[in-house]
């Protein structure tokens, strides 16, 4: 028989008092959770500053246990592996850079920016934390990680920004403020056909050539910023948040937003 053990105690009065072992044990397994959470992040704090000085390549569990003051042995209870440490480091920038792109968008919807506003706040918002957290955003867009395969659990939190600039095309769409690709310059029916799947997908309800549009605006999009994040614009654009506003700008304006 299986059951709640109950447990017996002595009041200082002499009176007896009946608990269980259940409730007694709830505060202690919250107080364990909560010194887990502090220990993995920790850890991740270390990681990310090792990221920095050495890269990701170079990354040593053994290493951060050492800075930490932790043997090998304890750390591997809550990163078995590096990979298992680099996959929680790439969510949380993931993470981080949907959170800043959904802040963004919010805060503008909030305040009544037009669909072209809105476009833009997100873009500077991923340059934004991009130009704020370079090693962040080198381990996720960055040179991939010899012999690190990203498991399919990066995939969800990949997507929160592109999910974020799709939102606005859809909005725009609905509201009549989105145009759609002259039929001259039309993707191939193959391509159409991976949108419209993509589409459906990620539940947006707009026509495939948007979203053939829309992957390419994305991918430019991340290209002006790893350019910007990995030097390449030295000695080539100085005002540089004039210039990425303008090329965010095209890149509305090739999505099919109207100004």
């Amino acid at each position: 028989m299986t059951g709640t053990a109950k447990t017996t105690s002595t009041t200082p009065g002499g009176a007896r008092s009946t608990g269980t072992r259940k409730a007694r044990s709830a505060p202690i397994q919250g107080v364990r959770q909560r010194a887990r959470g502090e220990i993995t992040g920790a850890i991740k704090d270390e990681a990310r500053r090792q990221l920095a000085e050495v890269g990701a390549a170079r990354l040593s569990l053994r290493a951060v246990a050492r800075e930490l003051g932790m043997v090998s042995s304890a750390l591997y209870r809550y990163f078995p592996s590096r990979d298992d440490l680099l996959t929680a480091l790439i969510i949380d920038a993931y993470d981080a850079l949907g959170a800043a792109a959904e802040a963004a968008l919010a805060e503008a919807e909030a305040v009544g920016d037009s669909h072209l506003a809105r476009w833009l706040a997100v873009c500077r918002a991923v340059r934004g934390w991009a130009l704020a957290h370079p090693h962040e955003y080198a381990l996720i867009y960055g040179s991939p990680v010899p012999g690190y395969a990203a498991p399919s659990s990066t995939v969800e939190p990949a997507s929160r920004a592109a999910r974020v600039l799709l939102t606005v095309l859809r909005d725009a769409y609905e509201a009549g403020a989105l145009r759609e690709p002259d039929r001259d310059v039309a993707a191939p029916d193959e391509l159409l056909e991976e949108a419209r799947g993509l589409a459906g997908e990620l539940g947006l309800r707009l026509p495939p050539a948007v979203v053939v549009e829309a992957v390419a605006v994305w991918s430019q999009l991340f290209g002006l910023v790893s350019f910007e994040s990995f030097g390449q614009f030295v000695k080539v654009v100085g005002a540089r948040d004039l210039f990425f506003d303008h090329a965010a700008a095209r890149l509305a304006d090739q999505a099919g937003l109207r100004r």
